[in-house]
């Protein structure tokens, strides 16, 4: 990772930590992370484009990794990460770029294309689908032990994540979300405790992996990094949605070139009503789609399969470089 460089850029009042490699005057490629990543879950494509003639940047969302925290993180929302990409291009005088994104990250760009599509050249998102801001109703059709059930309880997540230290707790994660099954736990167990101590990592995920994600979330902590994805309710949807007529964007439909990577084995396919959104809906939303399934793919298809992944990623920016 030598060839990864790291500095801090100033926005919206925050130090944002940004790892870059590649050349300068190249076309720009910004990734996106999930949870319960770091710009570190990117490593692999980072290289893969810096070394095919783009500028890789990835920064940790604020509150995450490195970043410093806002000032109020129980009120971060994804129009604060949208509008921290935006500063961030800003920042770097950076007029378009690609966007790639997994997991809320992919959330972060759809609503950042519906903001600010002309600064966008493309995008790929990983193992979430395009979609725009809507209320979030998958709790209403599982268990009490889904586990974004659990964690949207007030204090339940910090208790839970609170009886270990950060390394165990992205450990967990990483074996949780890398299963085909949704989490769910029963009614006399906290989402922690579904993995066993004696469960092995993911083969792809070494212990060296796990030492820095846990390093990184030993600084941050886990409050902003749950507030986001989880702790977002129907009111900062709403106000979302408001901001987007305000902007006088009443159709949600982007004709930017996009790509849909997804892992055929991925738990977010069982979440209801997902499977149909995306052979159905999505296309409509996105008329310039591209969908590509990988058979064996998990929930962390961009660093379970690296070189798939940067196949795909590769053609699709060397394709529409050139349009």
């Amino acid at each position: 990772m030598e060839q990864i460089e790291h500095k801090y850029v100033e926005v919206n009042w925050l130090n944002l930590h940004v790892a870059e490699t590649g050349s300068g005057n190249s076309p720009v490629v910004v990734f996106l992370h999930g949870f319960p990543e770091i710009w570190y879950t990117w490593r692999y494509q980072m290289i893969a484009v810096a070394e095919a003639g783009f500028r890789a940047i990835a920064p940790d969302f604020r509150g995450h990794g490195l970043l410093d925290q806002p000032p109020e993180p129980e009120k971060t929302t994804f129009l604060d990460l949208a509008n921290d990409t935006l500063a961030l291009l800003d920042a770097l005088g950076i007029s378009k770029a690609f966007l790639i994104g997994k997991d809320f990250g992919s959330a972060v760009i759809s609503l950042f294309i519906l903001l600010h599509g002309e600064r966008v050249s493309g995008f790929i998102t990983m193992g979430v689908p395009f979609l725009p801001p809507q209320p979030f109703k998958y709790t209403e059709y599982l268990p009490e032990g889904f586990y974004i059930s659990r964690w949207r309880e007030p204090g339940r997540a910090e208790a839970d994540f609170g009886r270990l230290d950060a390394k165990t707790v992205v450990r967990n994660i990483y074996i949780l979300f890398s299963r085909s099954e949704i989490p769910i736990a029963n009614e006399k167990q906290e989402i922690m405790d579904i993995v066993q101590p004696s469960t092995p990592l993911p083969p792809w995920f070494s212990e060296e992996d796990l030492e820095i994600y846990g390093a990184l979330y030993e600084k941050s902590g886990f409050q902003t990094a749950l507030q986001v994805p989880y702790w977002y309710n129907d009111n900062l949807c709403l106000f979302e949605l408001s901001l987007l007529e305000q902007a006088n964007i009443k159709d949600p439909r982007v004709h930017i070139p996009a790509l849909f990577i997804v892992g055929d084995k991925d738990y977010f396919l069982k979440f209801p009503g997902v499977k149909d959104y995306i052979s159905g809906g999505l296309k409509s939303l996105v008329p310039n789609l591209q969908m590509a399934n990988l058979p064996e793919g998990t929930h962390f298809v961009q660093e379970q399969l690296p070189d798939e992944v940067n196949q795909l990623v590769l053609d699709f920016l060397t394709r529409n470089s050139q349009s």
